[in-house]
């Protein structure tokens, strides 16, 4: 089973306390072994491939989880966009990907309250991150938010960095929710209460206006 990396810290302090109980009690090793088993299971990294052969203009899903929210939205890096906004509970994985091939091109940190993810105002008062990219088919915005149970929110990328479709760029530890801001000419492929899968389920497709 293939891990995340930002899971090494965590597993890493595991085994060596559980090396260390063993030298007081196995059973205090034992007791650990939990603990480790939900560190295992919640960083857990499957590899995925596109639910079909992708055709120019398809987005890919950036989470796991649930989609809550379809919506008009702005930002200063896209202008106005659809924004699609994905809950992940804490039964999905939390590796965030890349919807398409880009370059990255704006990346901000916000702090804020770490309130409940798939609250409406989430996306506006909690603690995010957000990395911004240019395609070909227009600019587009991914926006990692933190959920009450979150403790931080990981990155992997920077700004210059050329990107590929279903590319890993971060994860949040134990929550939440991520939005993507789409371009204009790409229009939403799901809907409200639909199950989506990171670097899977195709979100976003070219409208047929654009074709």
């Amino acid at each position: 089973m293939r891990l995340a990396r930002e899971s090494y810290p965590s597993i890493g302090a595991l085994v060596f306390m559980m090396a260390g109980g063993w030298l007081i009690s196995p059973w205090l090793t034992l007791s650990l072994a939990f603990p480790l088993s939900f560190v295992l299971w919640f960083f857990r990294d499957p590899e995925r491939m596109p639910e079909r052969e992708l055709s120019p203009g398809d987005f890919l899903s950036p989470a796991d989880g649930r989609v809550v929210e379809i919506e008009e939205a702005e930002h200063e890096f896209v202008g106005r966009a659809v924004k699609i906004g994905i809950f992940m509970s804490g039964f999905d994985v939390h590796v965030n990907r890349f919807p398409v091939r880009g370059r990255v091109e704006y990346i901000k940190y916000v702090p804020g309250k770490k309130w409940f993810a798939i609250a409406p105002k989430a996306s506006e008062i909690n603690e995010r991150l957000y990395v911004g990219a240019e395609s070909e088919y227009g600019r587009f915005l991914l926006v990692q938010i933190a959920g009450i149970m979150a403790r931080r929110i990981a990155c992997r990328v920077r700004v210059g960095e050329v990107v590929r479709e279903g590319q890993r760029y971060g994860m949040i530890k134990l929550g939440s929710k991520v939005d993507i801001y789409l371009p204009r000419g790409i229009r939403p492929n799901v809907a409200i209460g639909d199950r989506v899968a990171a670097g899977f389920s195709i979100i976003g497709v070219k409208d047929d206006e654009q074709r």
